[in-house]
């Protein structure tokens, strides 16, 4: 027997073949990266202190656990690939599965750039810049040069290779990475600590001073999504599992405990030493920017102070563990989402296809044709892109979150439907604190994330108009309420970016008065009067006011054109979805050689009437059943055509006669009349004239019909089918008595 085709085996779908241990490494490599090394202890630090970070993030791991609790519940009642987006198109639909795909991708794939273009930054801190090479230009400050841009690219490609290769091989390195860099961090962790007794140095203030204790263990919480967000992703390949999804809590709740465990050694490994000079942990983190190399990272210093270039290399081999097992927890993802989300044709085919291996080769290709600019960007550019991650993890947890509440209120699960409430709740305040950061008097994300977050938002309305014209299925474009919760994002984001702009412009504006009365300002201001500069603010005042409008309008009208245009596509769809079922409806209810109805149509009345009859709404009616003599005989010598067109006069016949009453044809040479208004009213009549006819039809070459009349008697039928019966007995005892008179009756 021959090998099936690849395309065939394609349609079994993914195979399992993850372990929990396998499992358990993909959610923890997911969730940590670059920025835990090396941006956690000055992100955290400098905002909340040892004390405030770690309480931060032990508030963020009781999150985790409520959203570890969410994957859980969902993952056992809608098992298959495709994680959140699975859960939602179950649970609420395809548009609001849409919706969450859409900025998944997004979160997903800033955490795959983030730890991509890690890779320059690791060489240029750890090997002198060796890549350093073929200056290209400078964006934001950043200096982008040709040679660390291609061994980016080189990084990007040889990971896609693996995953594309073996997923057991895959599965193997990420669990070899995983227990290599918690090995490695927890072993430097604990010897510094060790050695941290007896140096004299303090790790006072716990808290940052002149800021509220349980402010900044709120903000470090507020920031905790940041912090796990990638741990959920293993719910991508569920159907890869040779486990059963009962077990998926404990693999979850296993690895956001390493997280949070990893997070906090970290913190506490980042503030046992510091350079000479400064005073405290406190000093050296706000004086950052002064240090270069491995000073410039505290916990690499601290590696290095106490274990020498041995704790370097250690920390070294961990980071890079970090960055590889992220980039392959992240690429498989991507992939995963992308071929779930082109099962149901928000992508091309082609991307729900597998290989022999079956790997979504087309999905991991796609992500990595995706990324392919990302490394030319600047690693700037992509900082602003990863704080995209903190937004999209809120609104991803969150939608989890209501997808819970309402399934186990439906199952009538209280703990569920009670914690679900908490976190939605919880995570409410998180993207409040996200998007208006006024509200708090607080910038967490830079104003340059607003931008691309309303850019992604509104692409995203032109991608959902070009998947409802694919929609062929009609599975969206039915639920408005997502397009009005997308267009409100996108307006709240655009007053936030407008009231961070005209924030920006206020403080020039400030700076420039204070320099006026000073006597320090520019020469053209200085020359002013006071009411001529005094005007001049004024103009820039209201310039920085039109600004802040003209982004809000503008926003929020292209905004709407593309709502209108999703509005109008889904009403051309609906018009044709309508016209589509009208057409469907007459070609199933119309017999298609007479154009009188069909037997299909005949089984719908005969239904409805049976229900009339018991629910005793009918009082009177007639069938005749009829059948055309002598069809068999007309095909056999003359044609099956010649045989078609007596079909067609019989039927002629019949609907000449009977005008006010429906007709079927419920066989090859057989009708049923339902008589009905002045037709039952006349059947006698009726019937005598088409009989005299037909009789006088024997013998001629013309059509004969035997015809048996039923009238419905309400004392004594019970059923529809007992009127039919007598009428098809009366059509055998006519059809004998035509025979009897020299027609021709057998078929």
């Amino acid at each position: 027997m021959s090998e099936p085709s690849s395309a065939s085996k394609a349609t079994t779908g993914p195979q399992p073949y993850l372990s929990r241990l396998a499992v358990w490494a993909l959610s923890i490599g997911s969730a940590i990266g670059w920025g835990s090394l090396v941006v956690t202890s000055k992100s955290y630090l400098s905002q909340a202190g040892p004390a405030g970070s770690i309480l931060g993030l032990l508030a963020g791991f009781i999150m985790m656990l409520m959203v570890s609790s969410h994957y859980h519940f969902l993952a056992n009642r809608f098992p298959g690939i495709g994680g959140l987006y699975n859960y939602i198109k179950n649970v609420f639909g395809y548009d609001r599965a849409f919706l969450v795909a859409w900025y998944l991708f997004l979160t997903y794939i800033s955490i795959f750039w983030a730890n991509a273009t890690s890779v320059p930054l690791f060489a240029r801190y750890f090997l002198r810049g060796v890549f350093k090479v073929g200056y290209l230009y400078t964006i934001f400050g950043y200096e982008v040069y040709l040679g660390e841009t291609l061994i980016t690219l080189a990084v990007i490609a040889l990971v896609a290779l693996l995953c594309i290769k073996s997923k057991e091989a895959t599965a193997k390195t990420m669990v070899v990475m995983v227990l290599l860099f918690i090995a490695g961090i927890t072993v430097v962790t604990l010897l510094a600590m060790l050695g941290h007794r007896g140096t004299g140095l303090t790790m006072r203030p716990a808290f940052v001073p002149d800021k509220g204790a349980f402010r900044q263990v709120l903000r470090i919480a507020f920031l905790s999504p940041w912090a796990f967000i990638g741990f959920e992703s293993v719910s991508h390949s569920a159907m890869e599992y040779k486990f059963e999804h009962k077990y998926m809590f404990r693999v979850l709740v296993s690895a956001v405990a390493v997280v949070t465990a990893l997070y906090i050694f970290i913190i506490l490994l980042s503030i046992t030493a510091y350079p000479e000079g400064c005073s405290s942990w406190l000093d050296y983190i706000g004086r950052l920017d002064e240090f270069e190399g491995i000073e410039g990272l505290p916990a690499f210093y601290a590696a290095y102070h106490y274990l020498g270039d041995a704790g370097v290399y250690i920390l070294m081999a961990s980071l890079l563990a970090l960055v590889l097992s992220s980039l392959i927890g992240m690429l498989r993802a991507v992939s995963r989402l992308c071929y779930a989300v082109a099962h149901d044709g928000v992508l091309p085919e082609r991307f729900s296809k597998l290989s022999d291996k079956r790997i979504p080769v087309n999905a991991i290709l796609l992500a990595v044709v995706v990324s392919l600019p990302i490394p030319f960007l600047g690693r700037t550019t992509i900082g602003w892109i990863v704080d995209t991650t903190t937004i999209g993890a809120t609104i991803v947890y969150g939608f989890a979150s209501v997808a819970v509440f309402k399934v186990s209120g439906q199952e009538g699960v209280r703990r569920n439907r009670l914690i679900s409430g908490i976190c939605l709740f919880i995570l409410v305040a998180f993207l409040v604190f996200l998007l208006l950061p006024g509200f708090f008097a607080d910038h967490t994300i830079e104003t340059e994330t607003y931008v691309l977050m309303i850019g992604w938002s509104v692409i995203g309305l032109f991608f959902f108009n070009w998947v409802i014209r694919r929609d062929h299925a009609r599975s969206f474009g039915k639920a408005i309420i997502v397009w009005v919760a997308m267009l409100a994002f996108i307006v709240l984001m655009s007053t936030t970016l407008a009231e961070r702009i005209n924030e920006a412009s206020e403080n020039v504006i400030v700076a420039d008065i204070g320099s006026y009365i000073n006597g320090t300002a520019d020469a053209t201001h200085q020359a002013m009067s006071t009411d001529e500069f005094l005007e001049t603010i004024g103009v820039r005042l209201h310039a920085a006011d039109n600004t802040s409008a003209y982004i809000i309008f503008g926003v929020f009208g292209l905004a709407a054109i593309v709502m209108f245009v999703n509005y109008r596509t889904t009403g051309e769809w609906e018009k044709k979805a309508i016209e589509e079922r009208d057409e469907a409806h007459t070609v199933a209810f119309t017999d298609p050689l007479t154009g009188v109805k069909s037997k299909h149509a005949f089984a719908v009345k005969e239904g409805d009437m049976e229900t009339h009859i018991v629910d005793g709404d009918v009082d009177e009616f007639g069938v005749i059943v009829c059948d055309v003599n002598g069809l068999k005989k007309i095909n056999d010598t003359l044609g099956h055509k010649a045989g078609d067109e007596y079909i067609r006069s019989a039927c002629k016949m019949l609907c000449e006669y009977f005008k006010h009453s429906p007709v079927y044809r419920v066989g090859g040479d057989e009708f049923v009349v339902l008589l009905q208004g002045r037709d039952f009213e006349d059947r006698h009549d009726i019937m005598r004239d088409i009989n005299t006819e037909i009789e006088g039809n024997i013998g001629k070459d013309k059509v004969v019909i035997s015809l048996g009349l039923s009238d419905f008697d309400p004392e004594v039928d019970e059923s529809f089918h007992e009127v039919f019966q007598r009428a098809d007995n009366l059509m055998y005892e006519r059809k004998m008595q035509l025979k009897g008179m020299g027609a021709v009756t057998r078929d």
